[in-house]
């Protein structure tokens, strides 16, 4: 007698061997038609994987996570059956599943173009409704290599030539076309349904390696129903209107160059929204008590072998030479030197927790393929803060930095946050007692601050458990932002120390917080939540005055100068334009606010105010404007 065990406890017997499919099919007629995958002790399988001892198994439809990513692997399988009977002789490489969708790898001289997207897209349609039969193989090392060989697919027989030895070669087929995959999938290709949709096509480099032959990479998106299709489409039609790129050239903020690509160049106004931000941090940070440090942007190899970054980073560190031979580095974090500044001078248990936050400039080598403006960059300003202290003030400052980060989120607009929390990996450093109080403390401040949280398993840094902080935007994109991290490893590597109640010297625990990550980055979530349309007082110009003829000009230099006194980021323009001109301009810069000077508001004191997206216009005697907007333009916190 063979006993299934579904989620609820709730157990079944079988005869035999069984199938996801069968019970799927004892539980109810519905759920066999919605069945897609199966786990099976923790681990997903097709539909007809035999099961021949007792076992937990949970049967997943499209309406949970793993059945949509399966859909998705689905879809990028039919996506290069489809390619290889329209485009013959076109080789597949890699196609994994991404957040809300797919990607395939192509080796094919020709590009693919908007209307080869069109054929391709019906090409899917026409497998679906073929409803091909899908099963899987379990083929021999060599006789694999041979096959595709033979077949002219040299990178997909270099994949399965890399595949350790111990491992399965797993061929799934959907109906004569087959593919090198670990699976699982659906029972058919008419299981997938015509929800997707190809969304673009870039170059991509074989395995990421700019040394390596350009691929073409096909995306794509595939859904459960058309609604969810509809939505996420009109999602990126949004998202494609907020592109920071886009606003911030629109916004006069930034731009880019050849001459040192992913370094941002700020413009005046861009810059003037970076030091706000910095200006605000700074704020907070020293009501909660952190004290300002600032440390050398380039440090000796020797400090970066000392921390264990050398080794794992050295890669993606900038570095040079100089004439007596010296190797140094530009730091690509800003640790290193903080414990620097820690270990100068003798510390007491007293001293902490002592709380040292940094605007550090770092540098990171990313590959050029990878940067993408002001959210993936090779020059960034972390607002990094480092926390020094004992074993038993772990709960309480983790907890202390909770509230100071969804404080923060909150001053800015974003309410919507979701944790997710890692804890210890196989390979590790620091004692197992030190690992538990640590997790145990990060577990409690996610659970005091009522948000919702994942677990990612064994995840964690080597030196300690970490929360990351993801925020949630106007369109329902999910940004990983801030991160909170128990360090058990760099301190003592370092040589940091306290003296302690008993006298003797301690290693203290280092706590690692970013509230922003990179100023960069943020501002460009910043931009695209808000399609560049910022909160008045954090807006890099919150105001233009504007005279509706020169014959005002030098009422609106008056206004402009009262209101650059009570602290408002103000301009005057006097450009030889007419008015309706001005207005269209400025507000496709974001200004929140126009003035409008003429004879009526010189007659009276007053300015007529426009706001963004707004036709209509109020008079306000002056005063009472620099009174009521001067306390508007402060940060909410003040």
């Amino acid at each position: 007698m063979l006993n299934i065990t579904l989620p609820d406890g709730k157990k079944l017997s079988f005869s035999d061997s069984t199938t996801g499919f069968e019970i799927a099919e004892k539980i109810s007629k519905s759920l066999s038609k919605q069945a897609l995958i199966v786990s099976v002790d923790g681990k997903l399988r097709d539909l007809d994987f035999k099961i021949k001892k007792d076992s937990e198994v949970k049967i997943f439809t499209s309406k949970d996570k793993e059945g949509l990513e399966t859909i998705r692997h689905d879809t990028a399988h039919i996506l290069a059956m489809a390619v290889q009977e329209l485009f013959p002789g076109t080789q597949v490489t890699i196609g994994p599943v991404i957040e809300d969708g797919f990607y395939y790898d192509f080796a094919r001289k020709e590009p693919f173009t908007k209307e080869d997207l069109e054929k391709i897209e019906n090409k899917m349609r026409e497998i679906v409704d073929r409803n091909e039969k899908t099963y899987r193989e379990v083929w021999k090392r060599n006789d694999a290599i041979e096959h595709f060989k033979k077949n002219g697919e040299i990178y997909k027989s270099e994949i399965i030539n890399s595949i350790p030895e111990n491992e399965e070669v797993s061929i799934y087929f959907h109906g004569k076309w087959h593919d090198l995959c670990r699976g699982p999938h659906l029972s058919s290709t008419g299981k997938i349904g015509k929800f997707f949709k190809l969304t673009k096509v870039s170059g991509a480099y074989w395995k990421g390696d700019s040394n390596n032959e350009m691929l073409q990479r096909v995306y794509g998106t595939s859904w459960s129903t058309q609604k969810e299709l509809d939505n996420y489409l009109l999602r990126i039609e949004e998202a494609e209107k907020r592109d920071h790129r886009k606003l911030g050239k629109e916004m006069d903020l930034f731009h880019f160059r050849e001459e040192s690509p992913g370094s941002v160049f700020w413009h005046e106004k861009g810059w003037n929204l970076f030091q706000k931000l910095v200006s605000y941090m700074r704020m907070k940070q020293d009501h909660a008590g952190y004290k300002e440090i600032n440390t050398p942007e380039i440090l000796d190899r020797s400090l970066w072998e000392k921390s264990g970054h050398w080794e794992k980073f050295g890669a993606n560190m900038y570095t040079s030479t100089t004439p007596d031979e010296k190797v140094f580095a530009i730091k690509p974090m800003n640790c290193p030197g903080c414990v620097q500044v820690f270990n100068q001078g003798l510390k007491s248990y007293r001293d902490l927790p002592l709380k040292m936050s940094e605007f550090g400039k770092v540098h990171r080598y990313e590959p050029s393929g990878a940067l993408h403006g002001l959210l993936r960059v090779r020059a960034f300003t972390q607002d990094d803060a480092h926390i020094f202290c004992t074993e038993e003030q772990i709960t309480e400052e983790c907890l202390s930095v909770t509230d100071l980060i969804l404080e923060i989120y909150k001053d800015l607009g974003f309410e919507n946050v979701i944790l997710k929390y890692s804890d210890r990996p196989d390979v590790r450093v620091g004692d197992d007692k030190v690992w538990d109080k640590s997790e145990k403390a990060l577990l409690e401040a996610i659970k005091t601050s009522k948000l919702e949280y994942s677990i990612n398993k064994g995840e964690g840094a080597f030196y300690g458990p970490k929360i990351e902080f993801v925020l949630r935007d106007a369109i329902g994109r999910d940004w990983q932002c801030g991160t909170l991290q128990v360090d058990l490893n760099l301190p003592g590597r370092l040589g940091a120390s306290f003296v302690d109640k008993d006298g003797t010297k301690k290693i203290p625990v280092m706590l690692h917080r970013a509230l922003f990550g990179s100023l960069e980055r943020f501002i460009g979530i910043l931009i695209e939540n808000y399609s560049g349309k910022l909160p008045f007082w954090i807006s890099p110009l919150q105001t233009m005055v504007i005279p509706v003829s020169e014959d005002f000009d030098n009422y609106a230099k008056e206004v402009n100068q009262k209101i650059k006194k009570v602290g408002i980021t103000s301009e005057v323009d006097l450009k030889n334009h007419n008015l309706n001109y001005k207005i269209r301009e400025h507000s496709l810069s974001k200004i929140p606010i126009l003035l409008i000077c003429g004879k009526k508001e010189v007659d009276s004191n007053t300015v007529t105010i426009r706001r963004l997206d707004s036709n209509k216009q109020e008079n306000m005697e002056l005063n009472l404007f620099l009174k009521k907007f001067s306390a508007l333009s402060k940060a909410p916190s003040n």
